[in-house]
């Protein structure tokens, strides 16, 4: 049984998901959901997840995306700083949670890595389509995606999964194609992540090339194994979900 509450973190109420353990000895997953995600866009992957490592798995919303409290303000550049060394932190702690395998795609994958870098426990980082420096084939993408937000009904879409899909598309359009978000870089704290790390990258992914998986692996000082996924663009969970799910069940396994 899945259950649906919301946690409070100082004046946003954030929504998550908890799915109990079938399976003792294996720690907790914490999914991280992409730029435009939140938990309904997961659709099905947690609940997967959770039935096929067996441990328990929970996800949540950050503020502004789904049914969580809708954004106030633009985000700055140091958004993903802000939500993995502040907000995450609360969030696991008021939900109990202790040294979680973090499971992030893109953004999500990008708060993960530091989260851990900033030296908050974790067990494990499993990243999907994760950024650690913005390219240029990322920002086309992210131009193109406002024109089709403007010119098609995207945001009627999006609107089954999230409150206020306007402020949600603009708070992550507008930011990453600010000018000034052109110098964010997270490479310097991949060294000091100390815990293993499953970097996952589809072949075909149109917001991001291998440089970025390429480029943990590079740099990180603890154990990092990179897949590329074939005829897998920007969501590995849903292009490859089969694979995807045997490279998560075998990570968590591992740190049994």
């Amino acid at each position: 049984m899945i259950s649906g509450e919301y946690v409070e973190i100082g004046d946003a109420r954030l929504e998550y998901k908890r799915i109990p353990a079938t399976r003792q000895g294996l720690p907790p997953i914490v999914l991280l959901h992409e730029g435009l995600g939140s938990i309904a866009m997961w659709r099905d992957f947690p609940e997967r997840v959770a039935a096929t490592t067996g441990t328990e798995t929970v996800v949540y919303s950050r503020r502004g995306y789904g049914r969580s409290t809708p954004l106030k303000a633009k985000r700055e550049v140091d958004y993903m700083h802000v939500e993995a060394r502040e907000v995450l932190p609360k969030v696991l702690e008021r939900l109990g949670i202790q040294r979680p395998v973090l499971l992030g795609h893109s953004d999500g994958g990008s708060i993960a890595l530091i989260h851990a870098a900033s030296g908050h426990a974790t067990a494990g980082l499993v990243v999907m389509a994760p950024h650690i420096f913005v390219e240029d084939l990322t920002v086309a993408s992210i131009e193109a995606a406002r024109e089709t937000y403007r010119s098609t009904d995207l945001g009627q879409k999006l609107g089954r999964y999230h409150d206020d899909p306007d402020h949600t598309f603009w708070g992550w359009n507008d930011i990453w194609l600010d000018p000034a978000f052109r110098a964010w870089n997270i490479e310097a704290l991949v060294p000091r992540i100390t815990v293993p790390i499953l970097a996952v990258q589809g072949e075909d992914d149109e917001y991001g090339t291998r440089a970025q998986v390429d480029g943990i692996k590079r740099l990180a000082k603890a154990p990092c194994e990179v897949v590329l996924l074939p005829a897998c663009r920007h969501s590995p969970h849903r292009d490859q979900p089969e694979a995807t799910l045997g490279l998560v069940d075998r990570f968590v396994a591992a740190r049994a």
